[in-house]
């Protein structure tokens, strides 16, 4: 071991500590609200496809079978809706989750831990107060105030017009977004790029860099044109789905999730096919698809909203460090030796 690795591992030890009693106290919270604890594969056959997330591969070799592609899960969703299904009980899971394809700095790591619950009968609006409860009940102690609930709401169309100045009700074709962002300065790929691709300009520079900081945020209402397993907003553009910043840094994401079999099998067509034109520009990993995830959707899966929380970057913001390679032991970036 060498004399970075151990300053590394000596200051991150208290971090360990403290870590091991978030766990501990939010598994507690959940069990005494009936949520039942799940242990779900970090390897899997097959993945849900998002064209948003890089996956990892790697090959399962046997002298006696034939040799098989395995994905390290970007997610335990696959997993948790089938337990639901059959089950048609709350539930939760803290997992390790990996992510390819994304820098390695002070918020982002490819290999972190997500907690995951799952709250059968509960919508959208239900899972802000469980989160809120959950967060003001665990949060460890000397949990800066900005850390703490209770939360700050706001749409994205609210703060897309209060920090960027777009209206988003009258920039629902891409054309009308492509012009509003070139008003505002940003310089755009002569290619026609998808409205998400250009909403995604819009939001990472003007608008999520000044969020408000002083308490945690939730960001409701996300663009229908965003596609995710998330229900759409009867009569409006917007999908049932928020996402919670603290400090500027984004914690956890909630859906008031999908309940229509061919919905789902939509979603699942679209994001592959997405996925293949990927890989003819970037080498992109495709996951195998299971089309049969959409029957679980045959009119018996529960009322059901699902958070996803980082729970290092959690971690991060309730201690008051800067950035992840304060509280991961054996950070990828060091054993790398040529990343910083």
């Amino acid at each position: 071991m060498n004399e970075t690795t151990r300053y590394i591992l000596f200051m991150n030890m208290e971090m360990t500590r403290k870590r091991g009693e978030m766990y501990r106290s939010i598994r507690s919270w959940l069990d005494e609200r009936g949520y039942l604890e799940v242990f779900t594969p970090s390897l899997s056959t097959h993945l849900i496809p998002e064209h948003s997330i890089a996956n990892f591969s790697t090959r399962y070799l046997s002298e006696f079978r034939p040799s098989k592609e395995l994905y390290l899960i970007p997610s335990p969703e696959v997993f948790m809706k089938q337990i639901i299904r059959e089950y048609q009980h709350s539930i939760y899971q803290i997992s390790t989750c990996f992510r390819n394809n994304e820098q390695i700095g002070d918020h982002h790591n490819p290999e972190f831990t997500m907690l995951e619950y799952y709250t059968v009968g509960a919508d959208d609006e239900d899972s802000i107060a469980i989160t809120e409860e959950l967060l003001r009940e665990t949060s460890l102690p000397g949990t800066g105030e900005h850390a703490l609930p209770p939360f700050r709401r706001m749409s994205v169309a609210e703060a897309c017009k209060r920090y960027a100045g777009v209206d988003l009700m009258k920039t629902q074709r891409v054309g009308e977004l492509r012009q509003a962002a070139l008003k505002l300065g940003l310089t755009l790929p002569p290619s026609p790029e998808t409205w998400e691709e250009t909403f995604h300009r819009i939001f990472l520079t003007f608008v999520e860099p000044n969020l408000p900081q002083d308490k945690p945020l939730v960001l409701t209402d996300y663009p229908s044109q965003i596609d995710t397993l998330a229900k759409k907003v009867p009569g409006n553009p917007f999908r049932r789905r928020w996402e919670m910043y603290i400090s500027g840094v984004e914690i956890a994401n909630c859906y008031d999730e999908e309940l229509e079999g061919n919905t789902v099998r939509a979603f699942y067509e679209k994001e592959y096919a997405i996925l293949c034109e990927q890989r003819g520009k970037d080498g992109t990993v495709i996951p195998d698809i299971d089309y049969s995830f959409a029957e679980l959707f045959d009119g018996h899966f529960p009322q059901t909203s699902g958070v996803a929380m980082g729970l290092d970057r959690l971690l991060m913001v309730q201690t008051g460090a800067t950035s992840l390679r304060d509280l991961i032991l054996f950070r990828v970036s060091d054993m790398m030796k040529y990343y910083y």
